[in-house]
């Protein structure tokens, strides 16, 4: 490992982490330099978000030693870290979406006055703070009125707020759009020039070979090396991080896709006001039709119209008939299931076990004459989901909130694959998910359509849209910009009009 001990300010030797019979942590070892940004790399489930917790006082070590500016450091909660000078942001949000974005920033730090909180010097405070942040957020608001990207924001100001001499940075442009990420990384040269160490972790490659300064890469919970950013290949890390060679990262298509005379569904001159205008497509038996756009273009608000949350004007045909949705229950009984891009608000319910969540959307399937569940048939069902998409749980009663981030979102998919659906619809699948997981969910969507279902793919990743789609809709301030097959899927094309650059 490189670097004297004289710029590292952060030292972790050979620490364990073991809950009961399981080692989440075997042997971990790291040495952070200050003023540089660390990446720290692995696939969900290789001990990243352990090792975090640990540093940021939720968990203890087993054992194994932490030293911080050659000091021993092991902090009994989040405010000792943060008294120490350790700030972090996780991927999981951890705001009251009741309180204000200025009460969450300043949370159990607010300025008093006369023993009551003194709020216009609350607000004017998270006013510095998001200021010299540079971002774009209203400190007034209240959390639960902004978008997953806000809120995103937000929680990077709640962590930068502490004055820390570490940062740890958990995926945090997973929900960003790319101006936003942008600030970010703005906010992170400013950090490395005050001489702060920054702990990035992300499965953005492009974005880690960008930012970083050195990367380690971690898999099983073990150390397995660390490089200087400028003498490694994205390639040579995704070998180092998934133990193989990926030769394909979008794997291909596992049939040729049928010509058909009729689509499954039909969507005309589909209409919300503000959201979205004219919007009209068809998707056929097995067809992946992909939907690109930048953040605010209307695609999410598209496939909340078409599922019944929100509504809409125009026509929508499912096998040749005319369909009207009031509901989500209604798209659900009629073949439409939804992989929604929020899984832990909308997705899943965390505290529940893997085995409920995956069945609760086909419950009626498993409801017998009086009413009663048949158990049996249920767990069955959950219990060959979980081995078909390969889902690392120790039993179909763990809590489906003690999972990775991966190993969730294959439960979201699990959940819908059990309905059985003629259309399902994909909203950022991958979404904070890493590279090794990705190629699984990937494989999943080649085999459902394979099987015949149309699937709708939204994505913000531009390789993810060109690797997998059979079609694209690039959408544009709430109108379809273009419909591209073929020659003309190509990154500049789509660009040109996601855009409103046409080329």
């Amino acid at each position: 490992m490189h670097g004297s001990t004289t710029d590292t300010v952060l030292k972790i030797s050979n620490v364990t982490k073991s809950f009961g019979q399981v080692a989440a942590l075997k042997s971990m070892s790291l040495e952070v330099r200050r003023g540089r940004v660390h990446t720290l790399l692995g696939e969900n489930g290789a001990g990243k978000s352990t090792l975090m917790k640990i540093l940021a006082g939720v968990h203890g070590a087993t054992s194994g030693e932490i030293t911080l500016d050659d000091q021993p450091y092991r902090p009994a909660n989040p405010q000792q870290a943060s008294a120490l000078g350790l700030a972090i942001v996780f991927q999981e949000l951890s705001l009251c979406n009741n309180l204000t974005v200025a009460e969450n920033i300043l949370a159990t730090r607010e300025p008093r006055k006369f023993g009551f909180i003194n709020d216009k010097a609350l607000v004017a405070r998270a006013k510095a703070i998001v200021a010299e942040l540079g971002l774009p957020i209203d400190v007034t608001e209240k959390v639960g009125n902004l978008s997953i990207a806000q809120r995103q924001l937000v929680e990077i100001a709640k962590g930068l707020s502490h004055d820390a001499k570490v940062v740890i940075l958990d995926e945090p442009t997973s929900s960003l759009s790319d101006s936003e990420a942008e600030i970010l990384f703005d906010i992170i040269g400013r950090l490395k020039n005050r001489g702060v160490a920054v702990i990035y972790i992300s499965h953005r490659m492009e974005e880690i070979m960008r930012l970083s300064d050195d990367i380690t890469v971690i898999r099983d919970g073990e150390y397995v090396s660390t490089h200087d950013r400028n003498d490694v290949t994205i390639e040579a890390l995704i070998a180092l991080m998934v133990g193989r060679r990926m030769e394909e990262i979008y794997p291909p298509p596992m049939h040729d896709r049928p010509t058909q005379d009729a689509p499954v569904l039909a969507v005309e001159h589909l209409t919300r006001d503000g959201d979205f205008a004219d919007i009209s497509f068809e998707v056929g038996t097995g067809e992946i039709l992909g939907f690109f756009g930048l953040v605010g273009s209307g695609r999410s608000e598209v496939m909340n119209a078409l599922f019944g949350m929100k509504n809409a004007d125009g026509t929508v045909r499912l096998d040749g008939k005319d369909v009207r949705f009031r509901s989500p229950a209604e798209a659900i009984a009629r073949g439409i299931g939804f992989v929604t891009e929020n899984r832990k608000e909308e997705g899943l319910v965390l505290g529940h076990s893997v085995g409920w969540n995956i069945s609760m959307a086909a419950l009626p399937d498993f409801t017998g004459p009086f009413g009663f569940t048949r158990a049996g048939a249920e767990r069955k069902a959950s219990a060959a989901e979980v081995g078909r998409l390969a889902i690392k749980t120790h039993s179909l009663d763990t809590p489906a909130g003690s999972l990775s981030g991966g190993n969730q979102q294959k439960i979201v998919l699990a959940k819908w694959l059990l309905t059985r659906p003629k259309v399902l619809i994909l909203d950022e699948p991958t979404r904070g998910v890493d590279v090794g997981a990705k190629f699984e969910i990937y494989k999943i969507i080649r085999q459902l359509a394979a099987e015949g279902t149309a699937i709708l793919l939204i994505s913000s990743e531009l390789p993810e849209v060109l690797g997998m789609s059979d079609r694209v809709i690039v959408m544009h301030e709430g109108v379809i910009g273009a419909t591209l097959a073929g020659t003309d899927l190509t990154p500049e094309t789509i660009m040109a009009h996601a855009t409103g650059f046409q080329s």
